[in-house]
């Protein structure tokens, strides 16, 4: 491989330095060195890049002939053969005797080359074999030597060969068993050298083969695939040769060592591609989306099913697959593996307990179904483990079942039953359509909403000390402190963090915002509003990632790659600097930290946080659920917490009331339209909401309507005294009043305008007087803001969900309003 090729490069990124690099570092060991005493010092990349001088390859990593027998490979700094190099020791010291300087260069011209011997007799190996009649390389040989010198092999006659130097080949050699020196030569290792040289020599042909070809396909495609250095590839080369593999696929990959085991298993699923076509999979068992153009983040594209045991529901299962991937195909692979884990365990169940282990579907009925998902509910109910040990495969403990995973289990294997009734496929294989119909409905999966943290966890997780031991888990130094404090003062998403890119931040009129992509509910490029002492921490962050870059390219992203880059770059599969820190990767390290504080607590605490402190700071769910980024605002309802209990929290717009136009007054201001005070709003919205019920476009202070009596009236609520409106109502009224105007405008004639003008004349007034009472409490835009079909609608929901007193009074520590 050439030193500075893109993908399998090996030599140092200083310019001109001749030395390989380190594992997955980009410099030679001593430029690494070198490096992190300046980095440390405070310098820069850059300035180490720029006085950074080159240095020659070491003398046991360079591949060269002899200056004078192209044929023999050299030893030692001087570049001869190991004849020649003591040859010039001999001449420079017999000078030195004589008193003469010993010149290399005239030395050399009086030198005659030494015939080459080949090849090193081991097999793996691809160096020149050295001078010495066992032809051996000069590693080979030292390695002969520390194992024992297997085979007792030896020159005959030492004085006799030494005169033989022109003819080394023809010196005698003795064995003390011939057969055990050419098995050590068949079963030697190929030793690594830091020369860009990977000897497949020794293996199967298909193997080789496919070596060749996977690191050929490795070189194409995405920038950002996976390091693969040419020393772990080396070992995946001796690994398959020790246990003489024909082919990738014989690989135990748990017996793989394992930082090569990555490699292995990559190289398999490109090669799954190339063997098996998307109907061979069927047969084989298992699913690859890559068939499709499908690729999941973060997951590779090969589905096991050989754990569906039954092969009509195996095959039921890929059917599932191959529909949704040709024509629907999921965002996340979490609806694959659900039906997979789901069929795993129905499969386990029919083994146990249906007849002929349910291998013939016209067996079944809907008993079956019904066993299988009480045997599920009891699982959950007791947390017992799961049916199936598919878990013994993966080398992993196992989970115990609960009702979110049992819940999902029985729906994904619904899901999958219910498909194959619609494509008529139960028909074929002769299931009755009972048995698919008996599947129930699982439930929703959703556990139980996390709780705000308390004061005493909000402390902890907030101490200096404790944040720097948070620090102390991020040895690569990716940001994994960043990312805590970006949860904490935004409530965003886990992977809305992440996934940050490196321009997240702007200002616009001077405000500063966070531009991140809430690809949950599809919102892509929006921004919040955060404060300062998160924008330095972001900015901290963006130089780290720009001098990670330029560390790598030698040079500062351009325009274009700024905007591609990610705030918190992974360290391996991302050369390109694109690809984020993985959620998962931060939930590992965020839950040690967590249990060395000895608390308990989940990352997404943060976001019901503060979803509750925006609503004490006098937010409504409108506005929790834009901040939030949520589809709804029941789902910003499950991430508000306290709201019922808190007796800071009032209703402020229902604590405005006016009298109805059905009254003598409409628009009479019924509580004082000055700022009241604390008390004075907790005990009118307290007494109104005890004495008032919903009506159309109001509320009915009418007691015994209120008590659950009929209406005497009809409930003709427009024209009735008892009638009152709420600032929730201004929009409904004002919609009224717009429609209204509407028909008095394509009246036939100017008599019938005035007629319903005059008749909407008391309601008129009742708006301007509501519209008046609110704007004296600071209210008229909350109330503008609410965006309802019908108020009352929202009335059960802000009467429990409130906003403080203080907002109604607004002059609680002015004496004025706010």
């Amino acid at each position: 491989m050439p030193g500075d090729h893109p993908v399998f490069g090996w030599q140092c990124k200083v310019d001109g330095c001749e030395r390989a690099h380190e594992g997955s570092w980009d410099l030679c060991y001593n430029h690494r060195v070198e490096w992190a005493a300046l980095r440390d010092a405070g310098g820069s990349y850059t300035q180490f890049m720029e006085k950074a001088e080159p240095l020659q390859a070491r003398t046991w990593s360079d591949a060269r002939p002899c200056l004078i027998c192209p044929e023999l490979p050299a030893i030692g700094k001087t570049g001869l053969c190991s004849v020649h190099a003591r040859r010039w020791i001999g001449w420079r010291r017999d000078e030195a005797n004589r008193g003469r300087t010993a010149d290399f260069d005239s030395w050399l011209a009086t030198c005659s080359p030494f015939p080459g011997l080949g090849k090193c007799r081991v097999r793996a190996c691809a160096d020149r074999a050295n001078h010495h009649p066992l032809k051996l390389c000069t590693r080979h040989m030292s390695l002969y030597q520390r194992e024992g010198t297997p085979g007792d092999a030896r020159v005959m006659n030492t004085r006799s060969w030494r005169k033989l130097k022109q003819m080394p080949a023809e010196a005698p050699v003795s064995f003390g068993d011939e057969s055990a020196f050419r098995r050590w030569c068949d079963q030697a290792p190929a030793i690594f050298q830091k020369n860009g040289v990977l000897s497949l020599l020794g293996l199967a042909p298909l193997l080789k083969a496919e070596i060749q070809w996977t690191m050929f396909d490795h070189t194409h495609g995405p920038a950002d695939k996976a390091h693969w250095p040419l020393f772990w590839v080396h070992r995946l080369v001796q690994h398959a040769r020790s246990c003489e593999a024909r082919s990738l696929s014989d690989l135990d990959m748990y017996a793989v060592p394992l930082t090569p085991r990555g490699i292995a298993k990559a190289m398999v699923g490109q090669l799954r591609l190339v063997y098996f076509t998307r109907q061979d999979t069927r047969e084989a068992g298992f699913i690859e989306s890559a068939h499709y153009g499908v690729h999941f983040p973060d997951c590779s594209s090969h589905f096991a099913l050989t754990a569906v045991s039954q092969r009509w529901l195996r095959d039921l299962l890929w059917d599932f697959y191959d529909e949704r991937l040709r024509n629907d195909p999921p965002r996340s692979q979490g609806p694959f593996k659900a039906a997979r884990r789901g069929f795993v365990e129905f499969s386990a169940y029919l083994q146990a307990q249906a007849p002929g282990g349910g291998h013939d579907p016209r067996l079944l009925t809907e008993a079956d179904v019904l066993g299988f998902v009480a045997d599920q509910r009891h699982r959950a109910q007791h947390g017992l483990l799961p049916l199936s040990r598919e878990f013994d495969l993966v080398k992993r403990p196992p989970s115990t079942a609960n009702p979110q995973s049992i819940s999902r289990i029985i729906n994904a294997t619904r899901q999958v039953f219910r498909f194959a009734l619609d494509k008529g496929i139960v028909f074929e294989i002769g299931l009755d359509h009972r048995f698919v119909l008996a599947f129930p409905f699982g439930g929703i999966s959703r556990g139980r909403p996390r709780r705000p943290f308390s004061d005493e966890v909000a402390k902890a997780l907030a101490d200096p000390d404790n944040l720097a031991r948070l620090d102390e888990l991020d040895v690569d130094d990716r940001g994994l402190r960043d990312i805590w404090e970006a949860l904490v003062v935004t409530g965003r998403r886990g992977n809305e963090v992440a996934r940050l890119r490196l321009d997240c931040i702007a200002r616009i009129n001077g405000l500063p915002l966070l531009w991140h992509d809430q690809t949950k509910v599809g919102n892509l490029d929006e921004g919040i509003r955060i404060p300062e002492r998160l924008v330095r921490r972001i900015e901290v962050r963006q130089k780290k990632t720009v001098d990670r870059f330029v560390q790598r390219h030698g040079r500062p992203p351009t325009a274009q790659e700024r905007a591609l880059l990610a705030l918190f770059p992974r360290r391996a599969t991302n050369r390109s600097g694109q690809q984020s820190m993985t959620l998962s990767w931060f939930q590992t390290l965020f839950s040690r930290w967590v249990g060395e504080l000895d608390i308990k607590g989940v990352a997404h605490q943060a976001r019901h946080t503060l979803a509750t402190n925006l609503i004490k700071a006098g937010a409504n769910l409108v506005h929790v659920k834009r901040y939030l980024g949520q589809v709804s605002e029941a789902m910003a309802e499950h991430y508000v917490h306290l709201a019922n209990t808190d007796p800071r929290l009032n209703d402020a717009l229902n604590a405005v009331w006016v009298a109805g136009p059905g009254t003598a007054e409409p628009g009479k201001l019924l509580s004082a339209g000055q700022p009241m005070s604390r008390k004075q709003a907790e005990a009118l919205a307290i007494d109104l909401a005890r004495t008032s019920t919903p009506a159309d476009g109001g509320f009915c202070t009418f007691q015994p309507v209120v008590n659950g009596d009929a209406c005497p009236w009809n409930l003709d609520c427009h024209n009735c005294d008892k009638f009152v409106l709420s600032g929730a109502d201004l929009l409904y009224w004002r919609r009224k009043r717009e429609q209204w105007r509407t028909l008095a405008e394509r009246a036939p004639d100017p008599a019938t305008a005035d007629f319903l003008h005059d008749a909407f004349e008391p309601t008129a007034r009742a708006i301007d007087g509501l519209e008046k009472a609110l704007t004296g409490v600071g209210l008229l835009e909350e109330a503008l803001a609410l965006d309802l079909r019908r108020p009352q609608d929202y009335f059960g929901r802000i009467w429990t969900t409130a906003f403080r007193a203080r907002e109604l009074a607004g002059h609680e520590s002015t004496g004025g309003p706010a």
